[in-house]
């Protein structure tokens, strides 16, 4: 009898080992699709609300944040909301059902998201919007991103530079493109570029052929390719038809400079005498640094997002230590409910020249890549 008792007793506690033993962890995140989650790891759920996965940078940025969390042992809930403020809203309510212990959000449109994140702020969730400024609601906690008045600072320099602006040279023929208006990013850009160019738009040396120079006209909504080649076709058609040479395009970043590039391309420019314009952009998108190799793009800013997601996995560990996260700036972004604290993180830019030692040897890209 008592060798039965504890063959039972042994049995039970072989039982109960088995129930108390933590899960795997798995997670599958299909393009634009809610990721599934079975379990939070001994670090916690995060949740990352990224915009979209059509654009080259978000899927980096996406797969950086997870990498580096997953490596401090979190579970990360990544899901992507194709460009859809209703999808994105979803999202994050999802993750806040699932009781997540911090949210990283991306915004697609930083003004709509105050209800959700109440929702959040209700459950004890601290949130750190990322790379765009989330408005309108003081339950943000932090934002982590690029300096990016300073981007277009340094793209209003780069034309300037090209362009002997400063020795004097020109008049110079310009067109200026701005971000989407619902992205609180683009007007810095415009903003950190204008502060370098305006002085020669004053003084002539860079003349606005179209005169289309106001940020709501020369805005594009949702960072559209296809949006930005158009307004470069009527550009084009508009103003440089006859003869009128184009010397320089503003553009705040990739998806718009590789519309600007078609249009350009379709004007018969890079053919015979006609040369591509001085080209800006942001992001170091494959397409484009292949344009910039083609001489077609000019320049792009690279903000590399291996620095931004250690960032923000920096920021996670002190927030659910109870510590203050480490920020650079506690004066500049203002939402219109609070000044959010900020991390900073330097963007620089490649080129033709320089483009090698920039993407290719950091282990950005592959040299294969770039063909």
């Amino acid at each position: 009898m008592k060798k039965i008792l504890s063959t039972v007793l042994a049995a039970v506690f072989m039982l109960s080992l088995v129930a108390c033993s933590p899960a795997k962890t798995t997670e599958t995140t299909t393009k634009d699709a809610p990721a599934t989650t079975t379990e939070k790891a001994a670090g916690g759920l995060i949740g990352v609300a990224m915009p979209t996965q059509s654009l080259q940078r978000w899927n980096q940025d996406g797969e950086n944040m997870k990498k580096e969390l997953e490596t401090k042992g979190y579970t990360v809930d990544l899901q992507y909301a194709n460009n859809d403020v209703n999808t994105q809203i979803q999202g994050i309510e999802n993750m806040i059902t699932k009781k997540c212990k911090v949210l990283v959000v991306a915004a697609i449109d930083g003004s709509t998201l105050t209800d959700v994140l109440k929702k959040a702020g209700e459950n004890g969730i601290k949130v750190i919007a990322y790379d765009r400024l989330i408005m309108k609601t003081a339950n943000v906690d932090y934002y982590a991103t690029f300096d990016n008045f300073k981007v277009g600072v340094i793209q209003g320099q780069y034309i300037e530079t090209k362009l002997a602006l400063k020795d004097g040279k020109g008049p110079f023929n310009i067109e200026l493109f701005g971000g989407s208006p619902d992205d609180n990013n683009a007007t810095y850009f415009f903003k950190g570029a204008m502060s370098i160019l305006q002085p020669y738009i004053d003084n002539g040396k860079l003349v606005i052929g179209s005169k289309q120079k106001d940020f709501t006209t020369i805005a594009i909504q949702g960072w559209d390719s296809a949006k930005a080649q158009a307004r470069m076709d009527n550009l084009i058609t508009s103003t440089y038809a006859k003869g009128t040479k184009l010397d320089v395009v503003l553009s705040p970043n990739d998806s718009l400079a590789i519309g600007i590039v078609a249009s350009l391309k379709n004007a018969g420019y890079g053919s015979g005498d006609k040369k591509y314009p001085v080209l800006t952009g942001q992001d170091c998108d494959k397409p484009n640094v292949l344009a910039m190799i083609k001489d077609q793009q000019s320049m792009s800013i690279f903000k590399d997002t291996r620095t931004l997601a250690t960032k923000v996995v920096e920021m996670v560990d002190s927030i659910l230590q109870g510590k203050t996260a480490d920020v650079n700036d506690t004066k500049t972004y203002d939402n219109g409910s609070k000044v959010v604290p900020s991390f900073l993180c330097d963007p620089i830019y490649a080129d033709k020249a320089n483009y090698k030692s920039i993407l290719v040897d950091s282990g950005y890209y592959k040299e294969a890549d770039l063909k």
